[in-house]
C-alpha cells in the first residue's frame, strides 16, 4: 500500500512513517520546509511538498496514494480555533478526494472532549456541549463511511510520550515547573490522564489504515489512567523539585494547559485492541520520566 501522511516529520507522524516502511508500505510524506522535506527523505519515505493550507496539494497527495493518514495539526493554542478550523477543511478535503473509492482514510482526534466520570470508550461520542472545538470534526470525517470511506478516527490521550516528545503537555508542564519552582497539580492530584507511547500510537495508525472497518473510533491507549499528582510527583523527581496543590482558580491563571490539570481525562482501549489485535508493549508514562527520557526538555 502507498499511504500519503500528513506530519510525517511530528511526534507521532515520524513513528508511523517508520512503522509503515517496516511493515512493506511505501510511504508518500507531506513536507512543507526543506528541512522536513530532507527529514522525509532521510527517513526513507517519498516526498511530497505542500501544507495544510494548501488544499489542492491534499488532493493531489491523496489521488497518488492507497490510502491517507492525517496526523497533522497546527498546535497554535493561542488561535486554536483557526488551527481546528484548518483541519476541519483538510479532513473535509480528504473525503471528497476519496469519496467513493473504498480507500482508506485515518485522522486524528482526542479523548479529552469525551464525557468525564469514568474512563471513555470508543463507543462514546462528544457531546453537543464538548468542550473541544475538535469534536465536530469527528463527525464531518465519520460522515464519509457512508460515501465510500474506509474512514476511522484514532483518538489519542492528553500524554503522547517518549523522548521525542518536546512540546505535548507533558513538555509544557515541565516549563511551567521551570517557571515556577514547583510543579503544580490541582487539588488532591487524583485526577486521571490517559497516556500511551509514541511508538505504541503509530502502530494503531498503521493498523488502522490497513484494516479498520469504516466508521471505526479508534483509541490509542496504553495507560488507562496515572493519577495526575504521581505525573507531577514523577516531574518532580526528574527537576529535583517540590511538588504544590494549587487551586483551580490558580491553575486556569496557567494558559492553555491549565484547564486540563484537573480534568479527569481516563479512556480505555479494549474495543481497539480486540478489533485491530493491537497490543501497547513500550514504557509507560512515569516510567519514561524516571528513566530521564524528557531530559532534554
Amino acid at each position: 500500500m502507498r499511504v500519503f501522511v500528513t506530519g510525517a516529520t511530528g511526534l507521532v507522524g515520524s513513528a508511523l512513517v517508520r512503522d509503515l516502511l517496516d511493515a512493506g508500505h511505501q510511504v508518500l510524506g507531506l513536507a512543507r520546509s526543506d528541512e522536513a522535506a530532507a527529514a522525509v527523505r532521510n527517513a526513507g519515505a517519498q516526498v511530497h511538498r505542500g501544507s495544510l493550507a494548501d488544499l489542492e496539494s491534499l488532493r493531489s497527495g491523496a489521488a497518488a496514494a492507497d490510502g491517507v493518514v492525517h496526523t497533522a495539526f497546527i498546535h497554535d493554542f493561542s488561535n486554536f480555533i483557526a488551527s481546528v478550523e484548518t483541519d476541519r477543511r483538510v479532513v473535509e478535503t480528504f473525503g471528497e478526494a476519496l469519496a467513493g473509492s473504498d480507500r482508506p482514510l485515518v485522522i486524528t482526534s482526542g479523548t479529552g472532549m469525551l464525557p468525564p466520570g469514568r474512563p471513555s470508550t470508543e463507543e462514546d461520542a462528544p457531546g453537543p456541549d464538548a468542550h473541544s472545538p475538535r469534536a465536530a470534526t469527528e463527525a464531518v470525517a465519520l460522515a464519509f463511511a457512508e460515501r465510500g470511506v474506509r474512514v476511522s478516527v484514532v483518538r489519542l490521550p492528553p500524554s503522547v510520550h517518549s523522548e521525542a516528545d518536546k512540546t505535548g503537555f507533558v513538555p509544557m508542564h515541565i516549563g511551567i515547573a521551570r517557571s515556577k519552582g514547583f510543579v503544580p497539580y490541582v487539588g488532591d492530584g487524583s485526577n486521571r490522564w490517559a497516556t500511551v507511547h509514541q511508538l505504541d500510537a503509530a502502530r494503531v495508525f498503521r493498523l488502522a489504515v490497513e484494516s479498520a472497518p469504516a466508521g471505526s473510533r479508534l483509541h490509542a491507549i496504553g495507560e488507562e489512567g496515572v493519577p495526575f499528582r504521581e505525573i507531577a510527583e514523577a516531574i518532580g523527581r526528574h527537576l529535583n523539585m517540590p511538588t504544590r496543590s494549587i487551586s483551580a482558580a490558580e491553575a486556569a491563571e496557567l494558559g492553555f494547559l491549565g484547564g486540563f490539570l484537573s480534568m479527569d481525562l481516563a479512556a480505555e482501549s479494549s474495543i481497539t485492541r480486540k478489533l485491530l489485535g493491537w497490543e501497547p508493549v513500550h514504557a509507560g508514562l512515569i516510567e519514561d520520566l524516571d528513566a530521564g527520557r524528557y531530559s532534554k526538555v
